[in-house]
């Protein structure tokens, strides 16, 4: 319990601090403004921009209302798991990549925008506000930062302009059955034969492995020692011969997971990224890009589709929005989403001054998941009953079909189910603890 409170209290610190964050310190009578309804939450998210930087916002919104289709927005609008259908997403990558705006995040030498912290900024909040789908990230907040962090020049010229294309689709090779949060006991085994290895085992959880051609994967080269010291880092064809992929369906009858069986599966070891037996430090690079997002922008969409639907909930005559207790419980979603948000912008300054986001990447993971998952759950009261219908033909893009209950209701229930497994997936919430103990607490 007591890193459970210290997590809650290293937020407030993070918000009370003189660091300035690229909107500002927050300010606290603000926030019990919001708790009230005296201020619109949004106003308090937005920063206060340069005219340059309020024509980029210009530029920005101009950009997606001409660039963003209505089965695009549709698409978005019906998202129901972790990750945004391969269709839509990809297809949404394309049309931002002739525009040189897929991966805001990266150097210019390697495709980037050259935008500024704000600039990103304002770009994912823009994107939310017009229903853009979101884009799979083990290719481009993944792997294409962790071959720009420890990729040989010849991988950097085949892979990072294939991530940007969308030619290359990757899935993450991490997980197995007997090696989830405790990773470092993988089993896969890569044999050196000649300029090859040959890779047997299996990996699992692996999301749209199903779509991937090809996988980043942690694989065992030495089985003496400690169980760090023997891990390399690979990258594998998914097409190559002797894998199979095998579908897991979730709770919410959604496939993005998979189990991925490697049989005598050959490898360039030309390949391999970072030194053999030291791809654990090239895992633990990539993990702290998995674990930051900006999770404060997918949150605000929830919190918003939320405050849309109980503005059209009618109970005794009245909205939902005029409960006094729904008030309360979705201003303190809308804060906790503050909080997250500001935490986030200090973490994109660093970014932006060469800095690795480090160990707060698994604080503001536990934040995000949880937080989301308390959204996802007032959502589904918010729906009530007609969260209850199962209507997956009523969330296809484009469909004509009329759904049972609001429309913006039909995603609330699927989204709740897949995202139980936010406080999972990637190091479970209890791991991410151990860590934030172990690197801040030093315990």
């Amino acid at each position: 319990m007591g890193v459970l409170r210290y997590v809650s209290r290293i937020s407030t610190r993070f918000l009370n601090s003189q660091h300035k964050t690229a909107g500002g310190p927050v300010n606290f009578q603000s926030v019990g403004n919001v708790a009230r309804g005296l201020v619109p939450y949004d106003r308090l998210t937005n920063m206060t921009l340069s005219p340059e930087d309020e024509a980029f916002r210009a530029e920005v919104r101009c950009f997606l209302d001409g660039a963003l289709t209505d089965p695009l927005r549709d698409a978005a609008r019906k998202r129901t798991s972790l990750w945004q259908d391969i269709g839509s997403s990809m297809a949404w990558q394309r049309i931002l990549h002739a525009k040189g705006w897929a991966a805001p995040d990266w150097p210019v030498e390697y495709g980037g925008t050259g935008w500024s912290l704000v600039q990103r900024y304002i770009f994912a909040q823009e994107c939310v506000r017009a229903d853009a789908p979101s884009l799979i990230p083990m290719s481009l907040r993944m792997c294409g930062p962790m071959l720009i962090g420890y990729g040989t020049d010849a991988q950097k010229a085949r892979y990072l302009p294939r991530i940007l294309s969308g030619e290359d689709i990757w899935c993450q090779g991490y997980s197995e059955p007997g090696a989830g949060s405790d990773l470092a006991s993988l089993n896969t085994l890569a044999v050196a034969e000649g300029d090859d290895y040959i890779v047997n085992g299996t990996k699992i959880w692996t999301s749209y492995a199903q779509h991937a051609n090809m996988m980043f994967a942690l694989v065992r080269t030495e089985t003496s020692g400690k169980k760090q010291e023997g891990i390399s880092f690979l990258l594998i064809d998914m097409t190559a011969p002797g894998i199979t992929v095998r579908p897991i369906i979730n709770i919410a009858g959604n496939h993005e997971l998979n189990q991925v069986f490697l049989e005598d599966v050959r490898v360039s070891q030309a390949n391999r990224v970072g030194d053999e037996n030291d791809g654990w430090s090239v895992a633990k690079y990539l993990l702290e890009f998995e674990r930051f997002s900006m999770g404060s922008v997918e949150l605000r969409r929830t919190l918003d589709r939320i405050e849309g639907l109980a503005g059209q909930t009618r109970t005794g005559g009245a909205s939902l929005m005029d409960e006094p207790d729904f008030r309360q419980r979705l201003a303190r979603l809308k804060i906790d989403a503050m909080t997250l948000e500001a935490e986030e912008q200090r973490v994109l300054a660093n970014l932006s001054a060469g800095k690795r986001p480090g160990t707060v990447s698994s604080l503001l993971r536990v934040q995000h998941s949880e937080t989301q998952q308390r959204a996802d759950t007032l959502g589904i009261e918010t729906a009530a009953y007609y969260a209850a219908p199962y209507q997956p033909e009523a969330l296809e893009v484009g469909v004509n079909q009329q759904p049972v209950g609001p429309e913006d209701a039909i995603a609330l229930m699927p989204m709740y189910l897949s995202n139980r497994m936010k406080t999972i997936a990637g190091g479970s919430a209890e791991i991410q603890r151990n860590i934030i103990a172990k690197a801040i607490l030093g315990l």
